[in-house]
């Protein structure tokens, strides 16, 4: 169950400890680590018991990932490319989750040189969601997220047929974290700035009001005759700056560390490693 009883102003992570052990932990405002209960019945209770994670896990198994491409009117302008009638909706797999602070693989079995960085809010449903109004959809949603929705622009563009996700979904391709904080902390998730830096240097700054479709547009849009289930995650789009848009270009390379910073929700940081394949494997 995604839920908490009592779960106003909770910014919820997931956890490994030193033996192994899976749990869920809770940030107060000066980023002490609080456990969080599983209790019997299935649902959580937040206490004031100091927990120390060994290594951050992603907040949730994701169910499904949704992701909108050009959404945002400065990223529409650096790309050329005319705003969209309707949001441009592509699916990464879950598996292209990643935990905060493990790293983004560059692929190369499948092998890419333009492996960019794309800072995103993230929105993770709480409830079954089926044809929603606007003026309702931000009651189904559970918390928000910083993410990264990391992209091979040469399989996204050039080799992917015309289709997205194979640029997209590659493993590690959606680092998330490093907490979901609840509906309840985000009243407004049009009124927050978004960061992104590769190194020590900023590469995007902007504010979610740049959006062409708001959380709810968006959230009443993909649940459009199409049931939305708890545990979906929904990133929202990225502002401009991305790598490939830059001149020059700036994609990844091994030895970098991408951090995704989003107001109220705390700082992501994945380094970057390339793909180790083993010998004899086929190379494109």
């Amino acid at each position: 169950r995604l839920s908490l009883r009592d779960r106003r102003g909770v910014k919820i992570f997931r956890y490994l400890d030193q033996s192994g052990k899976m749990g869920f932990g809770r940030f107060d405002n000066e980023g002490n680590t609080f456990l969080i209960l599983q209790k019997g019945d299935g649902d959580f209770e937040a206490t004031d018991q100091r927990v120390t994670p060994f290594q951050f896990l992603t907040p949730i198994d994701f169910r499904c990932i949704y992701a909108i491409g050009l959404n945002y009117r400065e990223h529409a302008k650096e790309t050329g490319l005319e705003i969209p009638k309707y949001p441009m909706v592509f699916m990464k797999a879950p598996t292209a989750a990643q935990n905060p602070g493990d790293p983004i693989v560059i692929p190369r079995f499948l092998h890419s040189d333009k492996v960019d960085f794309e800072a995103e809010l993230g929105v993770v449903i709480g409830r079954p969601c089926k044809n929603v109004n606007p003026e309702e959809a931000l009651s189904y949603v559970l918390g928000y997220v910083c993410a990264n929705d990391v992209s091979a622009r040469d399989w996204q563009k050039e080799k992917g047929g015309g289709q997205f996700c194979r640029g997209k979904t590659f493993d590690t391709f959606c680092p998330v974290g490093p907490c979901l904080a609840t509906a309840d902390e985000i009243p407004d998730p049009s009124q927050l700035t978004i960061r992104s830096f590769v190194n020590e240097d900023k590469m995007q700054e902007s504010r979610t009001d740049d959006m062409i479709f708001d959380v709810p547009t968006l959230i009443s849009f993909l649940s459009g005759s199409t049931t939305l289930l708890p545990g979906t995650l929904i990133l929202t789009g990225t502002p401009s700056g991305v790598g490939e848009a830059r001149n020059p270009k700036r994609f990844l390379v091994p030895g970098d560390e991408v951090t995704i910073e989003i107001e109220g929700l705390g700082i992501l940081t994945n380094p970057v490693v390339e793909e180790v394949i083993e010998e004899g494997d086929l190379q494109s």
